[in-house]
């Protein structure tokens, strides 16, 4: 299955011989295609659009856009670059990869466990064929999906990923589209299901053409907090953004998208962009599951609704900043930033989050002085993707720092067991498997003014905190991030990751078997005290609980019933200091 035909943009290869090339350049009078050493004039089309069909047109053809001024510019849907953002642009092949792996079916959304990865920093090669190599590695630890920070192409080799301009083209530095693939293909033959970070808010500063081509396809009063907002209302503007996930999902195999910050994503449109996204994927892909998640600061629930049977026709399930929030309060104190709403009382606001999904549903924020939240009780645990640590609140650090840097192995440990062992869905951080202590740096490939600017607004950023920020273009902070594998080979690496090893054979056997018919409204908090939560959750199967203890005094347990499933350092009948206790009560229970 592949993504339909698109009027306004992109390259069509075919088998017939004829390639068709389209674009939108409403800013423009008129544009030439430059392929195989020529400049050929486009034909003006409705609304703004140019096209215009070549035969003999081999795959791996470069051409690029000549536009009135003389200025030669990439296809903004470019499925491949020859070169960096700014080169020319790639005809591809949509058939010619040869799929090994096509019975995949996919994996239930229960059964996940992600691992959020960057190509780039994953391996020190920091390529898709590199990180291919790792995929059994990851099965044999029992992750079930992993998650691709994003890959569009961006400028410079370097970078998150987040300043994506190339919609539909894999980043030329980690590969070719082939490579991708291979990488999907491979996952799905050891059981692993993959999912795509896409950030369809904003566009990156540099190589983004659009607002040359098409300056209509930014909306002249919406900013976001990276730039202008997207005119989602247009035609041709809605077509290039509801087609990309399409493209990815049915182009590359994938299992699922992860939507970035689309509390930024403000259409006015009758049907919400993203709500025909949801329904398009749901109505178009019928082979296989698709999860879709989404973050979105504001903590809604429209765009995840449920079906009686549990299902979800929207989007699958929501990024929990709130638990990470005030999981690192508790754990840390620090209470700058976006922690000022868990300041108060940390423990209790991850009792919360554990039993009813958001912690602020509709109460007024400390930081913004605005509420937020609606009620999220009615949400089943698998609404929620659950993380002590990500991309964003490690990178967002001035140098970094992971969890296990700022409170230590004991306490991390405690705090994993309880990510792995509770209903939600969890996400691990490349790494944080095997205990690594190597930062993850914010990281860019700038040059000029452009990197000037950049330097200092991080500098700027943490003025206040009295540290020095690594340079966020300088290759070493890049390099700094990368993973060091030569922890798996020492005593400390081996020990934590048989440790993360056992909580996720735990996780399948008797965790995930709970969840398919688990719905919302089941959690119940037993206990809080300063760095304690006791909680537990109702299934028809019976009750699970959880009970841990971050602090350095002891606390009384609750009476908990049941068998004791994981206990850290050893089951008691008191909660030492970190100290984690999880039992399961079988037996029919009621909501």
């Amino acid at each position: 299955m592949t993504a339909k035909t698109m009027k306004y943009w992109g390259c069509e290869y075919s088998d017939s011989g004829e390639t068709c090339f389209r674009l939108w350049a409403s800013g423009q009078q008129q544009v030439s295609l430059q392929l195989k050493g020529n400049a050929l004039p486009m034909n003006p089309t409705d609304s703004g659009g140019f096209s215009l069909t070549v035969a003999n047109v081999a795959p791996g053809s470069p051409y690029r856009f000549i536009l009135s001024d003389g200025t030669a510019v990439p296809d903004p849907a470019s499925r491949a670059q020859q070169g960096d953002v700014n080169g020319p642009s790639l005809v591809t092949d949509p058939k010619g990869y040869a799929w090994q792996h096509t019975g995949w079916q996919g994996r239930a959304w229960e059964e996940s466990v992600i691992y959020e990865l960057h190509i780039g920093t994953f391996t020190p090669e920091g390529t898709f064929r590199a990180a291919t190599d790792k995929l059994r590695y990851l099965a044999e630890l029992g992750i079930t999906v992993i998650e691709l920070m994003p890959v569009s192409q961006a400028g410079g080799k370097r970078g998150w990923g987040y300043d994506g301009v190339l919609l539909y083209a894999p980043h030329s530095a980690y590969g070719t589209p082939d490579e991708l693939k291979a990488f999907v293909d491979t996952a799905h033959g050891l059981g692993l299901s993959v999912v795509l970070d896409i950030v369809l808010n904003h566009f990156g500063p540099e190589g983004n053409y659009l607002p040359r081509l098409a300056p209509d396809f930014f909306h002249p009063e919406r900013m976001t907090p990276w730039g202008n907002g997207i005119a989602y209302d247009l035609d041709p503007v809605r077509e290039y953004i509801t087609d990309a996930p399409l493209f990815w999902l049915t182009e590359y195999h994938l299992d699922g998208l992860r939507f970035d910050a689309i509390d930024q994503i403000k259409d006015s449109a009758d049907t919400h962009v993203l709500i025909e996204i949801a329904e398009r994927i749901r109505r178009e892909i019928t082979d296989r599951p698709v999860h879709l998640t989404t973050e979105d600061s504001r903590n809604v629930v429209f765009l995840h609704p449920r079906e009686e049977d549990g299902s979800a026709p929207l989007f699958t399930a929501e990024w929990n900043d709130d638990l990470h929030n005030a999981v690192h309060v508790m754990v840390t104190g620090e209470t700058h930033a976006w922690h000022q709403d868990f300041a108060e009382h940390p423990e209790k606001w991850v009792a919360r989050a554990l039993t009813e999904g958001f912690a602020y549903q509709g109460e007024r924020s400390p930081q913004t002085c605005e509420r937020r939240g609606v009620d999220s009780r009615d949400q089943p645990p698998v609404a929620f993707v659950d993380f002590i640590q990500n991309h964003d609140q490690v990178g967002n650090r001035a140098q970094g720092d992971r969890l296990i840097t700022l409170v230590g192995e004991a306490r991390t440990r405690v705090l994993l067991a309880a990510l792995l062992l509770s209903p939600h869905i969890p996400l691990l951080f490349m790494g944080e498997e095997y205990g690594e202590t190597q930062p993850f740096l914010f990281f860019t490939d700038f040059h000029g003014e452009l990197a000037r600017a950049v330097r200092e607004g991080r500098a700027r950023e943490f003025a206040d905190h009295d540290e020095t920020v690594p340079d966020p273009n300088a290759p070493e902070t890049f390099q700094r991030s990368k993973l060091d594998w030569d922890k798996l080979n020492q005593p400390a690496g081996q020990h934590w990751l048989h440790f993360t090893q056992q909580l996720l054979r735990l996780r399948q056997q008797a965790i995930v078997p709970l969840l398919a018919t688990a719905r919302g409204g089941t959690g119940k908090v037993l206990k809080t005290a300063p760095g304690c939560v006791v909680v537990s959750w109702t299934f028809p199967q019976g009750t699970l609980s959880l009970a841990l203890n971050t602090s350095d005094r002891r606390e009384t347990l609750p009476f908990l019933a049941g068998e004791t499933l994981f206990a850290w350092p050893e089951a008691r009948t008191e909660l030492l200091p970190d100290t984690l206790i999880v039992r399961f009560a079988q037996g029919e229970t009621t909501r």
